[in-house]
């Protein structure tokens, strides 16, 4: 369904430099450096375009610079979002995923063979800044990665869906890693190596100073808790609205975080961990969210998997159903997807419960695909799952 021709484009090519004007959205459009060159500075040239392998929704009135022999408005926006405040600051992890296709999980003691083993861009944070940035939001990455290989794959992988990464450090050491193991089902299980983002101790200055300018912030907690605490004091210091992925440590939260996280979002799961409380009903979830709205959190965005989704304030309860879709493949980066377009919705103004919609079908469409990143729905796909 989405547009594979910028409709009303114009390009032109002067000393290396194009300019490509246009309305409405593509998945990301690159047009090779001979379009160009054949090109009429006329009025009335309009080039096509095929596919970027980035796969991004974007906005396409944006500066394209010569980059090689293609011109891609994916990195054009990504150059261009680190020259302004960007709408959303995710401050998290990177993380190679080793993805391994078994049949079932391994019993004590038993050596198990998988159908097929791939390494894939992955880890919470990225996860959410990527899905952020496909969604057309205005999105910087403050993370960590090591000086191994799999940094650059990483780094490509974010700033390839619209998302600066001008704030990503690099520490001396591995890169994080997460082991996943693929049931036929599209249930996971995943064991998280640190690596760079354990490293990690408190974000630098600059980097605080781009999420006090930011409308909202993204956290999650495979980093160390002084990373989100640092980030959170920084982002209440402008006003700034703070999202707290509960997924990625077991541990508790500390109340001083809590203090300064406006939404709270665990799955079942983690919610019945952090409250030592039981997630089994709809009546059961709210008791255990109203235990951390006494701690000082504004809401509770809880993900229930194929039951849908809740959102439980002192203004009430709202719930919302899962989109159905034919075939569950991978559900590795649904929660992710989930709360990035969430928080976008809101950022756009929307309703919590069109939010809660939007969200619904951005992690519909994510459960139909293999990966973390490479599952991230476009903005075309979530609104045609809507």
């Amino acid at each position: 369904r989405a547009p594979t021709t910028l409709r009303g484009a114009l390009a032109r090519h002067t000393m290396g430099l194009a300019i490509v004007y246009g309305t409405g959205t593509a998945q990301a459009a690159v047009a090779s450096e001979s379009l160009f060159r054949r090109g009429s500075p006329k009025l009335g040239a309009i080039p096509s375009f095929r596919y970027c392998s980035h796969r991004c929704s974007i906005s396409t009135q944006h500066r394209i610079h010569r980059q090689s022999r293609s011109y891609c408005l994916t990195r054009a926006l990504a150059s261009d979002a680190e020259q302004q405040p960007p709408m959303l600051a995710v401050v998290g992890s990177l993380n190679a995923d080793l993805l391994l296709e078994v049949p079932r999980l391994p019993s004590p003691g038993e050596t198990l063979s998988a159908g097929g083993g791939t390494w894939i861009p992955g880890g919470k944070g990225a996860n959410q800044a990527a899905a952020a940035g496909k969604l057309g939001c205005s999105t910087s990455m403050i993370a960590q990665v090591g000086t191994d290989s799999h940094a650059g794959m990483l780094l490509e992988a974010v700033s390839g869906c619209g998302v600066s990464t001008a704030m990503v450090a690099t520490a001396d050491g591995p890169t994080g890693q997460a082991i996943i193991m693929l049931q036929p089902s599209g249930e996971n299980s995943i064991v998280i190596v640190g690596g760079a983002n354990q490293m990690w101790i408190q974000p630098a200055g600059e980097a605080l100073q781009v999420v006090s300018q930011a409308r909202a912030l993204l956290l999650q907690r495979e980093v160390p808790e002084s990373v989100n605490l640092a980030a959170a004091a920084a982002a209440k210091q402008g006003n700034c609205l703070v999202v707290l992925d509960a997924g990625g440590d077991s541990s508790p939260i500390s109340t001083d975080l809590l203090r300064c996280v406006d939404i709270l979002s665990p799955n079942e799961t983690e919610l019945a961990r952090l409250t030592g409380m039981p997630t089994g009903s709809d009546k059961d979830v709210v008791a255990a969210a109203q235990t951390l709205l006494a701690q000082g959190v504004q809401q509770i965005l809880v993900k229930l998997g194929a039951q849908g989704s809740m959102l439980v304030s002192a203004d009430g309860v709202l719930r919302r159903s899962a989109i159905p879709v034919s075939q569950v493949v991978d559900t590795t980066a649904a929660g992710d997807a989930f709360t990035a377009a969430y928080v976008v919705a809101i950022l756009e103004g929307n309703s919590e419960k069109d939010a809660l919609g939007f969200a619904a079908a951005a992690s519909s469409v994510c459960i139909q695909r293999r990966g973390a990143i490479p599952s991230l729905p476009s903005r075309a796909e979530v609104e045609s799952a809507l």
